[in-house]
């Protein structure tokens, strides 16, 4: 078995928690774990720890919070901890040089996109949402640009006409947490080299934002159930039906039939069994779970069945009225 190594955790999400839970269950030694500073949530905006801080404590773990890691003070635990490596997945703050020279061995980062697209802060959500049939996970030695490290490992997964946000991040949440200890067993042993990533390809994921949410029906229907897919659970794609918020869970996109093509965008056809369909720029956009004004998702067969009227053909989706 690979010499275990002493290792400093940095990371805030569920996504983060996932992999210091694998951490956990290896061979190798948490010295300290840094995740950002508790943040309201709910309703009652309740100070709420973070994922990773809440799994840390579970299991005695010393926790740091800083605001920022600009000032000796905010450094000293990785210095005491004498670690080999730091290991950062989502954590949310700007890492200095003088925080990634401190680990013997060096910063390791989880990226969850295959570098180097999709570098930034959403890349779960802009694979989907372009199109892309390929994702993963991206193992890099850190350094002071954004997600431009050197590559260490990757692992790819499919992106299928029914993958969302949602499950996607599932999913390479369980093999990004995989990958890093292989990673680090492979460093231990000396075997684990560093790739520089192409120059070309470079692609950004913007942050999301609830107002890029909103659907424009002029659009295809192709483009529109990706947003739909890339936004679940958050920020939810939406648009207005009678003039209230109709949010839009999960759609799929299919070709106009015969006397389809002639509608307009953002109106309503004839219902399928089991989905709202609606008129796009190009094709038909069929919605299978929605949410109406205080009520909670629904597969679109329920919506039918109680609220049909609501959603009569002809009936045009995206106005104000």
């Amino acid at each position: 078995m690979p010499s275990p190594l002493r290792i400093a955790f940095a990371g805030t999400p569920e996504f983060a928690a996932e992999h210091l839970r694998a951490l956990l269950e290896s061979h190798h030694e948490i010295c300290c774990v840094y995740t950002q500073p508790d943040r309201p949530a709910g309703r009652g905006r309740r100070l709420t720890p973070s994922p990773v801080k809440a799994l840390a404590l579970e299991h005695g773990l010393a926790v740091h919070q800083p605001e920022k890691l600009k000032t000796p003070d905010t450094h000293a635990p990785l210095i005491e901890a004498d670690i080999d490596v730091l290991v950062v997945v989502a954590y949310g703050l700007i890492l200095p040089r003088a925080v990634l020279d401190i680990p013997r061995r060096g910063a390791i980062n989880v990226h969850a996109s295959l570098l180097p697209r999709w570098r930034g802060a959403a890349p779960i959500q802009r694979a989907i949402e372009a199109g892309d049939r390929d994702s993963g996970v991206t193992l890099m030695a850190m350094d002071e640009g954004l997600d431009t490290g050197d590559m260490l490992l990757t692992v790819h997964t499919p992106i299928d006409d029914t993958t969302t946000a949602a499950t996607l991040h599932d999913r390479l949440a369980g093999i990004g947490a995989t990958a890093l200890i292989e990673a680090l067993d492979r460093m231990s042993d000396d075997q684990l080299p560093a790739t520089p990533q192409p120059e070309d390809g470079v692609t950004y994921a913007a942050k999301l934002s609830k107002a890029e949410a909103r659907l424009d029906f002029s659009q295809s229907a192709t483009a529109l159930s990706q947003r739909v897919r890339a936004f679940n659970p958050f920020p939810v794609a939406w648009t207005t039906l009678h003039g209230e918020t109709l949010r839009l869970w999960h759609a799929q996109a299919r070709d106009a039939r015969e006397g389809e093509s002639d509608a307009m965008a953002g109106q309503l056809l004839d219902a399928e069994a089991d989905a709202l369909c609606v008129a796009c720029g190009e094709g038909v956009l069929r919605i299978t779970h929605a949410q109406l004004p205080g009520g909670k998702m629904l597969p679109a067969h329920e919506l039918l069945n109680s609220r049909r009227d609501q959603f009569a053909a002809g009936t045009l989706l995206g106005t104000d009225q």
